[in-house]
This record gives structure tokens, C-alpha cells and sequence, in this order.
């Protein structure tokens, strides 16, 4: 009888350090205790995929066409990069999609868990983010890396100049509520794409944006990519000093989640008008330190971090209190 083989990934919500990934700079994401399980039953000709959270089901045959960055599309990608599986593969999940949470990115994880890929840390962050751009979607490796490292009590530091990840303690009187905009977003749109070239285009004239210096920065003569390279430099270096602050000062740590927002605001113009407000909003409440958006941007959800029950995730029409999981691992009956 074959025996089932069953794999959980939290998904995550960035801290601070958003679009620095790709930039070889730092972020500080979290993974969070809401999170995907894929269950793969191996047998027969085809691999079925069901999905008891939107109840789809698919067949995955070879040479169909699937949407970027659909459900089919990610499990596709998978396989892409796996080799051909047949049997049963089920999902269920509990985080919401569309929200800038990493759904994808976990469901890429798990399944990648269950298909037998290999544990080794970073090659499996490497392996889903292949499948992801096999997907149609041009990721860096935050999500990844976050959802594998992840640890109960800490943030994640990491360094993707190093490809290195250092677990970050956080204060147990803090709470991390995520509030949904109401916006949701998709990396598969084409302004995602659009940064990435932009800072790409910064990069080839100062060199590497986290190291380039305030005279090479003042030497980008095209205003937009100017902007794009202050927010790249500026958010690396707010990551370090919230890393710092976080424990020893947390309000210190607020007012650079303030920061890092107005900066993807005004500089990197990945928010939205109603993402503003509604971090003007956060950000004001009592025992609030700090909020900010967090993901790639274009809708999706805000991150605040404030005293503990300082806020009711209930006075929204769509939040989450969540607190730092560990990351992905096998089931103990996988």
C-alpha cells in the first residue's frame, strides 16, 4: 500500500525590507502560524490535484496550457523542475489568498516537501523558486527563504547578497497584527516586473544599490531610477537599525515600519492610495508603534506591530493576529 506523505509550510508577512531581495540587499520577514499542508499520495498515471480550500480539481497533463501563476500553474512548475509524478496531491490552506502572504510561495514549499524534494535549506529555496518563474512568476527569494527558516519566537535576517539567514528574536509583549486592504494583488502584474527591470537598470550604472554610496546614488541622472536606488539603499540600511532596535527600543523600530512604508509609497510607488490611508489609520491608534505595507506591493496587506492587545484584528473587515512559526517541515506521519 503506498504510504501518503504529508508536508506544512507557514506562509509569511515582511517585517521591513520590501523589493531588496532581488537587489542582493537584506529583509526581515517572519513566518506566520497560518500556512498550507499538501498531502502527496503517489500512484496511477496522472497526478490529480484537489484543493479542499477552493475546492478545484485538476488532472495535470503534459503540454497543457495553464494561466500564470494559477494553482494549476504552480503545481506545473513543480514538476517542471521535480520530474513527472502521478498520484493524488491534496492541498488544504488557511491563509488568504491574494494577500500578499505568500500563498504561493507555500503551497510551492509544501508540495515541493511532499514531492520528495531535497530538505537542504537553500537548494529547496532555489529549487520553488525555479517553479515559481516556471509558473510565470519572476520572484526573488524572501518568500523561500522565510517559510523555510522560519522559527517559533524569532524574525528572520536575512542576507541575500550571502544567502544567509540569522534567526532574530522578537519581544513576546509585541503583538503583529496584518490587516488586508481589501486590494488584492498579484505578482504576475506587469509593474512588479517593471521594478525589477528598473533596479536592475540602477544596478548597471553604481553597481550594487545596498553598497552604492550617497555620491553614486547622486549620479543616476534618470529621476525614476534614482528613486528606485534611494529606496533600495535606505530600506537595507532600515533593516539593520530595526534588527537593532526591535528589543532595546521598539518605538524606535515603529517609526522605521513608518519610514520604509512612505518610502514604497513615494519612491518605489508600489502602494496604493487606500494602502496609504489605511497605514495612516493603523499607525495612529493607540499602542501602535508602527505599520506599514508589506509584499510586493499593488494591494494585497498592511503589517503593524504594536503593545500587546492594542489591537483587535475584529475591527476590520479582514485581519489577523499572527504570531512567528516555525518553518517548513514534513509531518511526523510524512
Amino acid at each position: 500500500m503506498t504510504r501518503a506523505v504529508t508536508a506544512v509550510a507557514p506562509g509569511r508577512v515582511n517585517l521591513i525590507g520590501d523589493h531588496t531581495d532581488y537587489a542582493g540587499g537584506t529583509a526581515l520577514p517572519m513566518a506566520i502560524d497560518l500556512g498550507t499542508t499538501v498531502t502527496y499520495t503517489a500512484g496511477g498515471e496522472r497526478l490529480e490535484i484537489r484543493s479542499t480550500t477552493t475546492g478545484d480539481r485538476t488532472i495535470l497533463r503534459a503540454g497543457d496550457d495553464h494561466e500564470p501563476g494559477s494553482f494549476a500553474a504552480m503545481v506545473a512548475g513543480l514538476l517542471a523542475v521535480l520530474g513527472p509524478r502521478a498520484g493524488l496531491l491534496e492541498v488544504d490552506s488557511t491563509l488568504p489568498l491574494g494577500a500578499g502572504l505568500s500563498s504561493s510561495a507555500s503551497l510551492l514549499v509544501a508540495g515541493a516537501m511532499a514531492l520528495g524534494a531535497p530538505q537542504q535549506d537553500l537548494e529547496l529555496a532555489l529549487l520553488c523558486q525555479e517553479a515559481e518563474r516556471q509558473a510565470g512568476q519572476d520572484v526573488g527569494l524572501l518568500d523561500q527563504m522565510a517559510i523555510i527558516a522560519g522559527r517559533a519566537g524569532h524574525a528572520v535576517l536575512i542576507d541575500f547578497a550571502e544567502l544567509t539567514s540569522t534567526p532574530l528574536p522578537l519581544p513576546d509583549d509585541l503583538q503583529v497584527v496584518i490587516v488586508h486592504s481589501g486590494q488584492d494583488r498579484s505578482l504576475a502584474s506587469g509593474a512588479y516586473a517593471e521594478r525589477r527591470a528598473e533596479v536592475a537598470a540602477a544596478e548597471a550604472l553604481v553597481g550594487p544599490l545596498p553598497r552604492a554610496t550617497p555620491q553614486q546614488l547622486a549620479e543616476i541622472d534618470d529621476p525614476v531610477l534614482a528613486r528606485r536606488a534611494q529606496h533600495v539603499s535606505a530600506e537595507c540600511a532600515r533593516v539593520a537599525a530595526f534588527a537593532r532596535t526591535i528589543i532595546t527600543d521598539p518605538a524606535e523600530a515603529g517609526r522605521l515600519m513608518v519610514e520604509s512604508h512612505r518610502s514604497l509609497s513615494e519612491l518605489f510607488e508600489v502602494s496604493t492610495p487606500q494602502i496609504d490611508a489605511l497605514v495612516a489609520d493603523v499607525a495612529h491608534r493607540p499602542g501602535v508603534l508602527g505599520a506599514r505595507m508589506t509584499g510586493g506591493g499593488f494591494g494585497g496587506c498592511i503589517v503593524a506591530v504594536a503593545e500587546r492587545g492594542a489591537l483587535d484584528p475584529r475591527s476590520f473587515d479582514r485581519a489577523w493576529t499572527v504570531r512567528p512559526a516555525d518553518g517548513a517541515a514534513l509531518s511526523p506521519t510524512g
